[in-house]
């Protein structure tokens, strides 16, 4: 019977057309270099057409891969790309042979190429906007959150959300993977929700201003179509289209995905023209919620001009590049084997400090404590005494809970991390009042607050500070003016180790905030941090990560 069925399987894949595949890839020639171009729509028609053309995009790589059966196809653009000034359209015919991958590679020597319409008012082609503008958009780092911003002067003036920024004097601005440097806020109007900040200017050389709108133009009108450059975290710049649902008070409130993490985002109608920036709602609800909110890019100029003192003055921030992340992320096999392989505790390592409970957290143990459920309890007999439950308790929440920072520690970054959580202390005078309630026979609960908020942290191999990847804080809020910081760094892990000879850990309050509280790193806890990184290493090694 099985020897039938395998018969009648062979004889029936036998006579099954093989399919074959199409591989297309888009790329434009632009100031000496080749650039890809993503997001290009695509169609692929049978010849002779027997049924409706299939539809493909490029990807951020500019390919795109179709699946069709033998035969002879004609593949051409949807709609031609509109770039600096010029429209490309392309169409080519090809035979696509059983079971094999054609190439065809699209580019501007093959293009049927035309002067792009003058007007300003002329559409724009989506994969033209993203090849246009994607580097001209940054990605901005502060230190209680990650946003967006994009270039409107060539002297390093970087545009932006105001509420991305907050009171921050100074960011981070990263360009690409691999370059991030300071920024000064230049700056900024809370009213118009918007922020110039100033970087080097030959960091963002080869990008261009982005196109802005003037003041006096009229907004789009409800159902209009606009676009947007988010910057997630996870995945390369792309480019996200919707329609204005109604203008508001606050702002221009739309259905374009716009991810939370690209807060200060451009907005740009139809014609390519930056016209609003994204931002919060203000309820401080996440921007993925049904509406998405950005307000206008009026104020723009005013703040441009008033800044104009200080560009022609000052001398722009220092270009020196700061530490970034690796290019890839933790992978997860390894991390799965190491924690199973564990013998010991899988809880934060910690290191003792005066006003705060120092956390020593790398991706073995975030990651432990999110699949495993949590840190292992000790193995004792009877119950835990209540102090034990609460240092577990303790232990389990820095592993698990990390407020405005979650969606950047759940993706396992292959960095090390430091936790400063101020330590709660009840004061003297309220320890009495709780002992004369407990005399007339009352018992009150301690009444405890913070023995100093943090400032900031310095960690240093040997005599040398070591510059952190991130300086975040974890905001928890107490009311609308009110809220508590954590220390939460992130730094590589290679910068420290046995090479270091002394690793010292100093922690600022901001009680004292010139008054450092220095502590030595435990070699035992440096080996601990070498060892967790191994399956990391090991992974790259083997060619896993690239």
């Amino acid at each position: 019977m099985k020897t039938w069925l395998a018969a009648v399987l062979l004889a029936f894949g036998a006579l099954a057309p093989q399919t074959g595949t199409i591989r297309v890839r888009v790329a434009i020639q632009t100031e000496q270099q080749v650039r890809p171009v993503p997001r290009h729509a695509l169609l692929i028609s049978e010849n002779p057409t027997s049924a409706a053309p299939q539809r493909a995009v490029t990807s951020s790589d500019g390919t795109a891969e179709i699946r069709v059966r033998p035969g002879n196809y004609t593949v051409e653009s949807d709609e031609p790309l509109l770039f600096q000034g010029k429209s490309y359209e392309w169409r080519h015919t090809v035979d696509v042979p059983p079971g094999q991958t054609v190439t065809i590679d699209f580019n501007a020597a093959n293009a049927e190429v035309a002067d792009a319409a003058a007007s300003p008012s002329a559409p724009a082609s989506a994969s033209g906007l993203l090849l246009d503008w994607q580097n001209s958009v940054v990605e901005i780092w502060t230190p209680l959150r990650r946003g967006a911003g994009f270039l409107v002067d060539r002297r390093g003036v970087i545009a932006t959300n105001q509420r991305l920024i907050g009171r921050e004097r100074s960011v981070e601005v990263q360009v690409s993977r691999s370059v991030k440097v300071a920024a000064r806020v230049l700056a900024a109007d809370a009213g118009a929700n918007l922020a110039l900040l100033w970087i080097d200017p030959q960091v963002l050389a080869p990008a261009r201003p982005v196109r802005l709108g003037s003041a006096d133009a009229p907004p789009p009108a409800p159902g209009d179509r606009i676009f947007a450059i988010n910057v997630p975290m996870e995945d390369d710049k792309n480019l996200v289209g919707g329609s204005v649902r109604r203008i508001s008070s606050s702002g221009i409130l739309s259905d374009i995905p716009i991810a939370d993490e690209s807060l200060g985002a451009p907005v740009f109608n139809a014609s390519g023209v930056v016209f609003a920036v994204t931002t919060a709602h203000d309820d401080g609800g996440p921007l993925n919620s049904a509406d998405s909110l950005a307000v206008r890019i009026d104020g723009i100029r005013p703040l441009l001009a008033a800044a104009e003192k200080t560009l022609t003055q000052e001398t722009p921030p220092s270009g020196t590049r700061l530490p970034v992340e690796g290019e890839a992320l933790f992978p997860d096999d390894p991390l799965r084997e190491a924690a199973a392989k564990r013998k010991g505790p899988l809880g934060p390592y910690r290191i003792s400090a005066e006003n705060f409970d120092v956390s020593v957290i790398t991706p073995l143990l975030t990651f432990a404590a999110r699949h495993q459920g949590g840190e292992r309890a000790p193995a004792r007999g009877g119950a835990m005494e209540s102090r034990d439950l609460a240092e577990l308790e303790a232990r389990r929440r820095a592993l698990q809970e990390f407020g405005n920072w979650w969606d950047y520690v759940r993706r396992d970054p292959p960095v090390l991390m430091i936790r400063a959580t101020p330590k709660m202390v009840e004061p003297f005078w309220k320890t009495v009042l709780r002992g004369a309630a407990q005399s007339q026979g009352m018992s009150l609960p301690p009444i405890k607050q913070i023995k100093a908020g943090f400032a900031r942290m310095r960690l240093a191999c040997g005599g040398a500070e070591v510059t952190p990847i991130h300086p975040f804080k974890i905001e928890h809020r107490l009311g609308e003016s009110e809220a508590v910081y954590e220390g939460f760094y992130v730094y590589d892990p290679a910068a420290i180790g046995p090479q270091c000879g002394t690793v010292t850990l100093t922690l600022y309050s901001d009680k004292a905030p010139d008054k450092g509280d220095a502590r030595p790193v435990d070699a035992k806890i440096l080996g601990q941090i070498h060892e967790d990184f191994a399956p990391y290493r090991a992974a790259a090694k083997a060619g896993r990560i690239p």
